[in-house]
């Protein structure tokens, strides 16, 4: 059976740069992961109270679908060329995590003083980088102070020192970048606040990381989601424009 969905009319909703698909996926599997990214992209959309031009990041964001998978990885975002890639068939509830990066990537120049190409505002953030003063940007900044520092504004947030603690366990750099602190963070937001959809996000309350204290809880979790409300508020509200009534 035929959909009206597909990544063509997505594409065209979103204005998406591109939308590449793997010479792997198969026309049914196509068919299928069209109809995820339209509800999943739909329910973000509705989450952030912003227009279309914000899921796309006004038409620089591109996204993949079964192209380039590594063994472990079931979704990334690719600086260099502003995509967001899912693989074909471990992608599902990725696609917040991954969404943010690439919201946290196209801001760090927009919020900060910065030349870096590769660089995020969360990171700019927690570098003391020269910023560039808005209201919208202050709202942001809001956002990043209660993810990676406690309720005084002076000490790491307990979220980060659960990063870095299991990063320490497990001998890598991960869990604690800035960037992947607030990925996390939001897709707690999305998953408290957003229509229940798994192929966008889950995980964030019951999971093994969860458990770790890798997503954000109790006072901090509540504090995160209502800045993150007060961000996207603002910036939906700028970005859809002044509301005008025809006679």
């Amino acid at each position: 059976m035929s959909s009206l969905i597909s990544f063509l009319t997505i594409r065209k909703q979103y204005d998406f740069r591109s939308i590449e698909i793997g010479r792997w996926v198969t026309p049914e599997e196509k068919d299928r992961a069209a109809v995820q990214f339209d509800r999943a992209l739909a329910d973000l959309m509705v989450t952030l109270q912003g227009p279309e031009e914000l899921i796309s990041l006004r038409g620089h964001l591109g996204l993949q679908y079964g192209i380039g998978g590594r063994p472990g990885v079931a979704a990334h975002y690719i600086p260099a060329s502003r995509q967001l890639a899912l693989a074909k068939n471990a992608g599902a509830g990725s696609l917040a995590h991954e969404w943010f990066h690439a919201l946290d990537h196209y801001l760090a120049d927009k919020a900060f003083q910065t030349q870096s190409s590769t660089a995020f505002a969360s990171s700019c953030w927690l570098n003391n980088q020269p910023s560039i003063d808005h209201p919208i940007n202050s709202l942001l900044y809001a956002c990043f102070r209660e993810i990676l520092l406690d309720a005084s504004g002076n000490q790491p947030s307990a979220l980060f020192e659960n990063s870095k603690r299991a990063d320490s366990q497990l001998g890598v750099f991960y869990y604690a970048r800035p960037e992947e602190i607030c990925a996390r963070a939001f897709e707690a937001f999305v998953e408290d606040t957003g229509p229940n959809n798994s192929f966008l996000v889950r995980g964030t309350r019951h999971s093994d990381e969860a458990q770790a204290g890798l997503y954000p809880q109790g006072e901090q979790r509540r504090r995160i989601n209502l800045a993150f409300g007060a961000y996207f508020s603002a910036l939906g509200a700028a970005l859809m424009g002044p509301v005008t009534h025809e006679d």
